[in-house]
């Protein structure tokens, strides 16, 4: 019939496999601190992602839409692999597996433990800050200014001393364009970004009750209970294509042209980010000495997570 079993077995695991590569990008990137990027690095698809993702230029998105012209059939074949979709497909299957399944969690554990996790995150970013501040080379005056400023502008942001304005749509587009942005990064976290906008919480638990809303129809429910979160998750989803087209594309000038200036700054805004999942726990707990010992013990719960990872992959590296 013209079909190769075989090849086609091989390529069922290798969709498989891109699919499971998925699930660890998703999920790393899910929890502040540790990146989906250096997971990319660790498995050794980095390459492929970023070239994937810088191939989604207008020119070939264009090209693909032109393709009903027979005459310009043959160029919006060649543009949809240029633009690498049997990769990037399932990746994305996985990684929103993955962030579904963890944006659950997480919703559940922000209302029941919000100790426990935000001192484990407080944990991990801490941590990973110390293990990428160890990859760097500070060698000069122009590199400390880079760094203070860093940490001192994360500080600012997370403390609530510079105010952001808040959930709405304009804040979500925004959040999802630097937010996916980070995501291909190595050593920056998209959630990390999220939680530095003081958007974590709110868009997992927006994403947690899209898919219960979700399920709830194929339950037999109306969609009504869908269009609020889904309207939610949608802006986020626009804002990051509009990131993955745009301001990915500046922080990888940046890295090109200015490398060791820019990972500087970028691996500061982990460090300045270290205490911001602590205000969660202060909103809804005071900080008593019980909550104090208590977010410290998951705060070394956390990094000694990080350290272990770190250790186990051979040192992360930001680059």
């Amino acid at each position: 019939m013209g079909y190769d079993l075989e090849e086609r077995a091989v390529d069922g695991l290798e969709l498989l496999r891109i699919y499971a590569y998925g699930l660890c990008m998703g999920t790393a990137d899910a929890l502040p601190g540790v990146s989906g990027g250096t997971i990319a690095l660790l498995l050794g698809f980095y390459g492929r992602l970023l070239a994937a993702i810088t191939a989604w230029t207008p020119g070939r998105l264009l090209a693909v839409a032109r393709g009903y012209d027979p005459g310009r059939r043959e160029r919006a074949r060649e543009a949809l692999v240029e633009l690498d979709l049997q990769f990037l497909l399932p990746l994305g299957v996985g990684a929103v597996t993955a962030l579904a399944t963890v944006a659950e969690l997480v919703s559940t554990l922000a209302e029941t433990h919000p100790v426990a996790l935000f001192g484990f995150f407080t944990g991990l970013i801490g941590a990973s800050a110390i293990a990428l501040y160890r990859t760097l080379r500070i060698t000069s005056p122009t590199h400390v200014a880079i760094a203070v400023a860093g940490v001192a502008f994360a500080l600012l942001i997370s403390s609530g001393v510079i105010q952001l304005p808040g959930s709405g749509p304009g804040m979500i587009v925004a959040s999802g364009a630097l937010a996916v942005s980070a995501m291909i990064l190595p050593g920056i976290s998209g959630s990390l970004i999220l939680l530095l906008l003081g958007q974590y919480v709110y868009l997992s638990s927006e994403l947690s009750d899209f898919l219960g809303a979700l399920s709830g129809v194929l339950g037999g429910g109306t969609l009504e209970a869908a269009v609020g979160p889904g309207t939610t998750v949608a802006l986020f989803v626009v804002g990051g294509l509009v990131g993955l087209l745009s301001v990915a594309r500046v922080v990888r000038a940046a890295l090109d042209r200015y490398r060791q200036p820019t990972l500087v700054f970028l691996v500061s805004l982990i460090a300045g980010s270290t205490p911001a999942p602590l205000w969660n726990v202060g909103e809804t707990h005071a900080w008593t000495t019980e909550t104090v010992l208590a977010a410290a013990v998951w705060t070394l719960v956390g990094a000694v997570v990080l350290f272990a990872l770190d250790a186990l992959v051979g040192g992360f590296d930001p680059e």
